[in-house]
């Protein structure tokens, strides 16, 4: 009998050394598929882990069952298994079988002793009889529980660089109380470095807030404001373009700092502020990183490859719109032009595109962005006056700006400036001409078509943009400049009188129908006009007649080729018109 018992004891370890074998051969394997991937396949290293995501205290929490899917580390042997608790070493096979035996035989073996850290579980003694219970499809084990409590929660699939983000996080909450101050705040990020960058923004947020009020502020309260008003009105712009969708992987702060290390870097590049609307605007436009964005990315520089900037159709109309005018009527009293580019050219005429847009920036609190370009080829060396004529003018007027000065193609860094501005402000020295030749040589011309802001076209004194006259087809480029001057209709009380006017269409009382019906429901009351002569000269008249001060049109068309051979009403327009023109997007 006892011959017997003997002969069963030694088959269960032999069964159990072939257990072994077979698990090591599986942990080679998922090593190696780790190596390939390019990810880590060990255990958490649980003294790593509690320095980075720091600890509150320690307290026995008895003795429980747990879940072996929640043990995630070990203490001092983390390097002996695979992240599933597979034996890497040969050595381990003789106390791995005898512990695999002793199962087998239903004998009573201690308890695992753990620390729970961060809602997980790292073995402190029992590496090889949690080995063998996943082997044998155990779900949970006896242990007994040392809690270590910290101010994050870790996830059971968490990485070396999830535990390096949580300990960021942790530092972060303990030097700043936010999670205690707003304890619905949702900070997670994807990448380690994020919260380091928030704690750094918040840091700014101090410094400013000491500047305004002249007394000093905590870092506590530093990061209340500006998590209330930096962080989370940020976040909602970043939900208002529907981001997340284009960077599935990624949350809303990771977004954010994108943004914010976007703006700082474009604020040190352009040399003036950059608004955060603006960055987030950027974001959208570079696309995620869906198989559709990449494609349309792609597609967009064979284009811009193979066809001239001059035969291009410009940007989409309604992009601008999109991206600036606010969704909601409580939003209307936000400045819609909170950056405004003015390229001066230092000449006497040029100043009244500052002067006009001096006017602009006092009435949406906006900041004005100077820019004097010196050709490349130019002997003469940028004028210093002209930026202390910028800065009295300013001063005088009460309105913050700043001047830089490049050295370029004009018309190529107006418009690659404007991309970080609201509206580009310029003075019509050269309208574009009649000859067909001579458009397509035109700067002004080439300066509308590609930039991607409106441009208000300044070619006199300014005017106090009080009575707007909107020129409109029921185009689409139109149609922008009608929801404009609807929106500024109602914001800032500016009279509207409508225009619809071409003596080639029969179907004109239709156009003017569709604006009137546009405006009713906006709640805009306006004038309308409907005129059988040539559009430009239509324009004209009707402004005259109306004592208007601004004259509204849409954009180029989508076949610039076609307009600059038979020329347009806007080219019309800018020749013969002493009244500043907002070319809308």
């Amino acid at each position: 009998m006892e011959k017997t018992m003997m002969s069963d004891r030694e088959q269960r370890r032999l069964d159990a050394i072939d257990e072994f074998r077979r698990a090591r051969r599986r942990a080679l394997i998922e090593d190696l598929l780790a190596w390939l991937r390019g990810q880590p396949d060990d255990l958490l290293d649980f003294e790593e882990v509690r320095q980075r995501i720091g600890d509150l205290g320690w307290a026995s929490a008895g003795l429980r069952e747990i879940p072996l899917s929640e043990i995630v580390g070990s203490v001092g042997r983390y390097h002996e298994f695979t992240r599933h608790f597979l034996p890497r070493q040969d050595s381990d096979e003789a106390r791995w079988a005898n512990v695999r035996a002793a199962m087998a035989e239903n004998r009573q073996l201690p308890p695992i002793e753990v620390y729970e850290l961060g809602g997980l579980y790292f073995v402190k003694d029992g590496n090889h009889r949690v080995s063998v219970a996943r082997e044998l499809g155990f779900s949970h084990l006896m242990a007994l529980v040392t809690e270590v409590r910290t101010r994050v929660t870790l996830d059971p699939d968490a990485t070396l660089d999830d535990v390096i983000i949580a300990g960021e996080y942790a530092t972060l909450m303990e030097a700043t109380g936010l999670d205690q101050a707003r304890p619905d705040l949702d900070l997670r990020a994807t990448a380690p470095s994020a919260h380091q960058a928030i704690g750094a923004l918040i840091e700014q947020e101090r410094r400013r807030l000491e500047r305004r009020r002249g007394q000093p502020v905590t870092l506590q309260d530093a990061a209340c404001v500006w998590y209330d008003e930096v962080y989370v009105p940020g976040v909602e712009l970043i939900r208002a373009r529907g981001l997340l969708h284009e960077f599935p992987e990624r949350t809303e702060t990771d977004l954010y700092v994108w943004v914010a290390r976007r703006q700082a870097a474009l604020e040190a590049s352009l040399g003036w502020p950059v608004a955060t609307h603006t960055a987030v605007a950027e974001l959208a436009r570079e696309g995620g990183s869906r198989p559709g964005r990449i494609l349309a990315r792609a597609s967009e520089r064979l284009f811009d490859a193979f066809i001239p900037e001059t035969m291009r159709g410009g940007p989409e109309p309604g992009v601008w719109r999109r991206d600036h005018l606010p969704t909601h009527a409580d939003e209307r009293h936000q400045g819609l032009f909170r950056t405004i580019l003015v390229p001066l050219a230092g000449t006497p005429e040029s100043w009244n595109a500052l002067d006009q847009a001096l006017v602009l920036a006092q009435r949406d609190d906006s900041r004005l962005c100077g820019l004097h370009v010196v050709a490349s080829d130019s002997p003469a060396p940028a004028t210093p006056d002209v930026a202390e004529r910028f800065a009295e003018r300013c001063a005088a007027a009460g309105v913050s700006g700043r001047l830089v000065y490049e050295e370029g193609n004009i018309g190529s860094q107006i418009c690659e400036r404007a991309r970080w501005a609201d509206l580009v402000v310029v003075h019509v020295a050269y309208p574009p001409p009649p000859r067909p030749l001579a458009r397509l040589r035109s700067g002004l011309r080439d300066l509308i078509q590609r930039c991607p802001q409106p441009i208000l076209a300044v070619p006199g004194p300014p005017a106090s943009l009080k009575r707007a006259l909107v020129a409109y087809d029921h185009g689409p480029r139109s149609h922008e400049a009608l929801i404009l001057a609807a929106y500024l209709a109602l914001r800032d009380d500016l009279s509207l009188v409508v225009v619809t006017a071409d003596e080639h269409n029969e179907r004109l009382s239709e156009n003017l129908i569709r604006a009137h019906n546009y405006l009713e429901q906006q709640g805009v009351v306006a004038g309308y006009v409907l005129d059988r002569r040539p559009t430009g000269e239509a324009i004209l008249a009707a402004a005259a007649e109306h004592r208007s001060d601004l004259i509204m049109m849409g954009c180029y068309g989508a076949r610039p080729a076609f307009e600059i051979v038979l020329g347009s009403t806007l080219d019309y327009v800018l020749r013969e018109s002493r009244l500043p023109v907002l070319i809308c997007r």
